[in-house]
């Protein structure tokens, strides 16, 4: 256990030499660290395409909702991107696809209003198997529904709705995927070569539904995803990534609305999560195989959004491996959630949460707590690589109901949650007010639970 430790707290050195270079990027945790937001903005510039649109109607496509109109999205895209990009566009109707959408540089694909693109449920039409992550492991997996891969300036846009139909075939997979994600993270643990891990055909590793990968200068605007097979939104190891306006409604197992997972500059705002899991949760990777990868999340804008969740509202977690920092969330609606603002990690994980700022934040019903900070969510083989918890604002908070508890700060005794302030905070309801164990300097001011003026005994 000591040599374990040991070996954290050299990573843990290398975390503090990284935030360190904070201030010399321009990245500051003054008086108002929100003025950050205003930085951020700046590297968050929306893809501009030429005014050509290359409507798939044009190239065969038939408003059926039976024949397969991936032939004429293909040859839309392929043209679009080799002539200098434009709008491939879905017009109104319902429009099947049997196999992936993929999207090539400079193309925006533009659903328009009462539009409806449907997937096939039929897995086989999802290879051959492509490079992406699952569940925060790299892997060679099933290809997402809406898929790109090391493009530039593409954008999924317009009042259509993507029509995943997962819940036919593909989400239904999770009673029997147990042998298949035990082999993966094995593989992820001991850092088989990538070529190696091969899944797709005969295995039972769901595919997200929309997910650009080492892609720069993403939109994704206006849209409804409805009935994904997994994930709903996964940018991976994007740069520059707007996600504005997106209705998701999608209650299948494991319906993250969006996972920003390894991503640089992120602004989520102006969306509704209605989801069988996570609104948001914010990822880095899981365990050896992020720390191998060593690319965090950081930088990241969410505004104006409203958390419907069966599981959680907003996440940080739990495959955090390679880091996150820097996120800033304000206004935010939660009328049902299981936990409202939750931070997770593990005992396999290691890497760190930090630099966290959220407001002004409504809940109406939580099932579990308000605000939670948990390190040992789910741990597996428990390998004591604890994740550094470290630098968190949260004010202007108010909820009607917790059904477990109001706060709950635990931390572990060799590595405390640091620096944590909550500040006007209200919750009317819930049977146990505030946990704090193993946390350093945390403050509360005009923090209320149940009628009663909240403190922390240092």
């Amino acid at each position: 256990m000591k040599e374990n430790y040991k070996l954290f707290g050299m990573k843990s050195l290398y975390v503090l030499f990284l935030s360190s270079l904070l201030t010399v990027t321009g990245i500051s945790m003054a008086a108002n660290p929100w003025r950050m937001v205003r930085q951020i903005e700046k590297n968050i510039v929306a893809p501009e395409f030429p005014d050509r649109d290359y409507t798939i109607t044009e190239y065969g496509a038939l408003a059926d909702g039976v024949t397969d109109s991936r032939p004429a999205i293909v040859k839309a895209i392929d043209r679009c991107s080799s002539e200098g990009g434009g709008r491939v566009v879905i017009p109104r109707g319902k429009f099947f696809c049997k196999g992936p959408v993929v999207l090539k540089s400079n193309v925006n694909f533009h659903l328009s209003e009462g539009a409806e693109l449907i997937f096939s449920a039929d897995e086989r039409d999802y290879l051959p198997a492509v490079p992406t992550r699952w569940e925060g492991t790299e892997v060679f997996n099933y290809s997402p529904l809406v898929y790109a891969y090391n493009v530039k300036n593409i954008a999924i846009t317009g009042k259509g709705t993507l029509n995943g139909q997962g819940s036919k075939n593909i989400a239904t997979w999770k009673p029997r995927q147990k042998p298949d994600q035990k082999k993966l993270r094995a593989m992820g643990t001991n850092l088989v070569p990538l070529y190696e891990r091969v899944f797709g055909e005969g295995h039972l590793l769901r595919p997200a539904f929309v997910e650009p990968v080492s892609c720069t200068n993403v939109l994704i605007e206006g849209i409804t995803l409805v009935d994904s097979p997994f994930w709903v939104i996964h940018p991976l190891s994007c740069e520059n990534v707007t996600v504005r306006g997106v209705r998701v409604d999608s209650t299948n197992d494991n319906n993250d609305g969006c996972d920003p997972e390894s991503c640089l500059n992120v602004l989520i705002e102006d969306c509704y999560f209605h989801t069988g899991d996570d609104g948001i949760a914010i990822k880095s990777g899981r365990d050896n195989d992020a720390w191998r990868i060593g690319q965090p999340t950081q930088n990241v804008i969410i505004r104006n959004c409203t958390f419907n969740s069966k599981i959680n509202g907003l996440c940080i977690g739990s495959e955090i491996s390679g880091g996150v920092r820097n996120v800033f969330a304000e206004n935010l609606y939660i009328p049902n959630a299981t936990d409202a603002l939750y931070f997770k990690s593990n005992l396999d994980r290691g890497g760190y949460i930090e630099n966290i700022h959220i407001r002004n934040v409504r809940a109406d019903s939580v099932r579990s707590t308000l605000v939670k900070f948990e390190p040992d969510y789910k741990s597996e083989s428990r390998n004591n690589y604890p994740t550094l918890f470290r630098g968190f604002l949260i004010e202007n908070v108010r909820c009607g109901v917790a059904g477990i508890s109001g706060i709950d700060i635990s931390g572990f005794a060799q590595i405390p949650v640091e620096n944590v302030t909550i500040r006007n905070l209200t919750l009317e309801q819930t049977p146990t007010s505030l946990i704090v164990k193993n946390a350093k300097n945390v403050t509360l001011q005009k923090v209320t639970i149940n009628g009663v003026p909240q403190t922390v005994q240092q």
